[in-house]
């Protein structure tokens, strides 16, 4: 029973604190609620004050703004009645001018009409007087053909010969003094450059011997070369393709064709047989191909050496190859590779001495005469083969150029082409250089001579100085001293045209008047 009491008497303690905690927070809740009340009571009264504020300032503002607009649009409208009075006055104006205008433009037309009038009057007065003059004209034309007894046309033609002679005269004063001044200009520098390059360019004089001779030990040998019943010597000239001429000239052997490459093959070949003492048809092959892998070797070698000397390269193996055949070739006596190197020296000196690339110019002067290692073998000038191997091969078209019209074949368009023909004609030239044949050199004199008397009023042409001078002795009754100047520079032309010389052919005319008389 006291346990009992005392759990009573815990609950009632619980209960009652429970009690007190509820009337408590009850309380405290009715305190806040009073608080906030009266907070949200003084932010309504503060809220509705700010609006009021807010209502008046609105207005104030409202108003400012009605009547800056109204002083904004009072402006602008005073402005735009101001420029609108302007551009009535400025229309006004301009409609004042255009109708003085349009007054000046009426006067204005009114005198051109009257001018107008003025003018078809003066032109009808004009071609009356006009046809008046005419009729005087005729007149006085048919009273000059009664007087000089020349009708129209006779007159006409007779003024125009008097004109040709005397534009004649004239033409033939202007050239000769154009080709004095040419000449007072040209010929010092052209000798001073020439001079120079010459000076610079040593070459032999010697002209090669275009026969090969195989020297024989002993007589005895000609017998075995020819072998029993001539075997050998059949042999020899049907591999090599040459002609022997064994004859009564002691102890050698003339070797003949007319390609000098199986020539020099021939020779090396039977000095290797000499040298042997083996002459049989077996052994003659053997040579032969062992002395044609030797040309072929030292052709090679040549151009090389050849190119080397003129100081080129990238020049193709085969115009290199051609080139080394040349050693082989003559013209005139001179070698041919000899010559071309002049050439290629001569036209880089000269080339070099004018201020312009000497690698082209020596270039150009080594492959002008490349053609000629296979005139031989293939139909066509050596110019023109010349030209069409340097095109297969990719060569310089200025080079091409150049071998092309070193002979006049075609007009030199460059200057390189023009040192070509000038160091060609230079190395061709020179003393000692060619050994011309008797035979072609009478021909050229009598073609000169042949030029010369082809001309009218030529009464004797003489070709002299070993046809470096031609002259002329001139009817005086036909040929006047103006025509002679004329003439020389036709006949110059003439034989420039149809001759290939080399360097210069003067052309002197000569007049001659004489009056004979008898004493009696």
């Amino acid at each position: 029973m006291p346990q009992v009491s005392i759990l009573v008497a815990a609950i009632i303690a619980v209960v009652a604190a429970v009690v007190f905690l509820i009337i408590g927070y009850s309380a405290g809740q009715s305190h806040r609620k009073k608080v906030a009340e009266q907070a949200i009571g003084s932010a309504e009264k503060e809220a509705a004050r700010i609006v009021n504020d807010a209502v008046k300032t609105a207005e104030e503002t409202k108003k400012e703004s009605i009547l800056e607009a109204k002083d904004e649009i009072h402006r602008q409208r005073t402005e735009a009645e101001k420029e609108l009075r302007e551009r009535r006055k400025e229309v006004q104006r301009t409609e004042n001018r255009l109708i003085q205008k349009e007054e000046s433009l009426d006067k204005k037309s009114e005198n051109l009409e009257k001018k107008d009038e003025i003018l078809n009057e003066k032109i009808k007065q004009a071609e009356i007087k006009l046809e008046e003059v005419e009729a005087v004209k005729r007149s006085e034309f048919q009273q000059l053909e009664k007087i000089s007894g020349y009708t129209k046309e006779q007159a006409k033609e007779y003024l125009l010969t008097a004109l040709e002679q005397s534009l004649g005269h004239e033409k033939a004063l202007r050239i000769q003094e154009f080709e004095q001044k040419t000449k007072d200009e040209s010929e010092a520098i052209a000798r001073d450059i020439i001079s120079t390059a010459i000076q610079r360019c040593a070459a032999d004089h010697a002209a090669e011997a275009t026969v090969s001779v195989v020297p024989l030990p002993n007589d005895e040998m000609k017998g075995r070369i020819i072998g029993r019943e001539g075997r050998n010597v059949r042999t020899l000239e049907t591999i090599t393709g040459v002609d022997l001429i064994i004859d009564d000239t002691p102890e050698a052997i003339t070797v003949s064709s007319f390609d000098p490459v199986r020539r020099e093959v021939a020779r090396l070949t039977i000095e290797k047989l000499i040298a042997d003492g083996r002459i049989h048809p077996t052994r003659i092959e053997e040579m032969f191909e062992k002395s044609k892998k030797e040309v072929e070797q030292t052709i090679r070698q040549t151009g090389e050496r050849a190119v080397v000397d003129a100081g080129v390269n990238g020049i193709h193996p085969e115009l290199v190859k051609l080139l080394g055949k040349l050693r082989y070739r003559t013209s005139y006596g001179q070698n041919v590779l000899n010559h071309s190197l002049e050439v290629s020296y001569i036209a880089g000196l000269l080339a070099s001495e004018l201020g312009i690339d000497p690698k082209l110019a020596k270039r150009a002067g080594l492959l002008h005469d490349i053609g000629k290692a296979l005139d031989h073998e293939i139909d066509g000038s050596h110019v023109q083969l010349g030209v069409e191997y340097a095109r297969k091969y990719k060569e310089n078209e200025q080079v091409i150029h150049a071998i092309q019209a070193h002979h006049g074949d075609v007009e030199a368009k460059t200057i390189t082409a023009c040192l070509v023909q000038a160091a060609d004609a230079i190395s061709a030239a020179r003393p000692g250089a060619r050994r011309e044949n008797v035979q072609n050199y009478i021909k050229r004199l009598e073609k000169l001579e042949e030029i010369g008397s082809g001309f009218d009023g030529v009464e004797r042409t003489f070709a002299i100085q070993a046809g470096r001078e031609i002259r002329l002795m001139v009817k005086p009754e036909k040929i006047s001293d103006d025509d002679m100047v004329l003439l020389a520079r036709n006949v110059a032309q003439k034989i420039e045209e149809e001759l290939e010389y080399p360097g210069q052919i003067k052309v002197n005319i000569i007049r001659e008047s004489r009056a004979v008389d008898f004493a009696k």
